[in-house]
């Protein structure tokens, strides 16, 4: 989860978030090199006496302020285009979890099991104790198993929401009468947190979303329990 005065993204939970911290990181090293060229050249203006008339008029140099932008842009949109189709893609899952947002609650349905069902409220503030954290912590976790395919199913019951894990690179509107569905697995067990990210009213701020990632064997166990 992000801790304070964290300037950089969460650490990535899933594959998914770990190529899109790449990417972003990718941006920002072009972004860097076409910030410090432009700074240099309007300096070295500002600075400098001496105009060269072949700067001022010149096929050559239209050519190149022409062709570089779009060589810029193709390094940039293909690893974009490639992750938004690798996010796009819906593996075998193993098994389906569906969400489904209320005001101000998540329920959540186990497809797979039969009866695996339950509502999740945020734990109100006057009942957190020293391990749990303020307005991201539930009384019913949605445990998953790692290293898994896990097809998410998202919708909602009243108006709009969006069930959104930032370590996990997930981020899905929960419209109502719509099916959307994202794919996702965890790397490694922990406690994952977010929030709902839809404005749906007064307590918007007050529907969060827990997820504990556990083994195979511990996620069957719980689920037959």
């Amino acid at each position: 989860m992000t801790t304070w005065l964290n300037m950089s993204l969460q650490d990535g939970a899933s594959p998914i978030m770990e190529q899109l911290i790449f990417f972003h990181d990718h941006t920002l090293m072009i972004m860097l090199m076409i910030i410090t060229t432009v700074m240099y050249m309007m300096t070295t203006l500002l600075w400098n006496k001496h105009t060269s008339r072949f700067m001022l008029e010149g096929q050559l140099i239209e050519t190149t302020w022409t062709i570089a932008p779009a060589i810029i842009l193709v390094f940039i949109a293909m690893p974009s285009l490639r992750l938004l189709y690798l996010m796009d893609e819906i593996h075998n899952p193993t098994m389906t979890l569906k969400a489904v947002g209320h005001q101000w609650y998540w329920s959540y349905e186990y497809s797979d099991f039969t009866k695996l069902e339950f509502d999740s409220y945020m734990i109100p503030q006057e009942e957190n104790q020293a391990s749990t954290f303020r307005l991201l912590d539930t009384d019913n976790r949605i445990v998953l198993p790692m290293n898994s395919p896990i097809r998410l199913v998202v919708t909602a019951a009243d108006v709009l929401h969006s069930w959104t894990i930032p370590s996990l690179g997930v981020k899905t509107d929960a419209t109502p009468g719509r099916l959307n569905q994202v794919s996702f697995s965890i790397n490694h067990p922990g406690i994952l947190y977010g929030q709902c990210s839809e404005i749906c009213g007064a307590n918007h701020s007050f529907m969060p979303i827990t997820i504990e990632s556990v083994s195979a064997n511990h996620f069957i166990n719980w689920a037959s329990s």
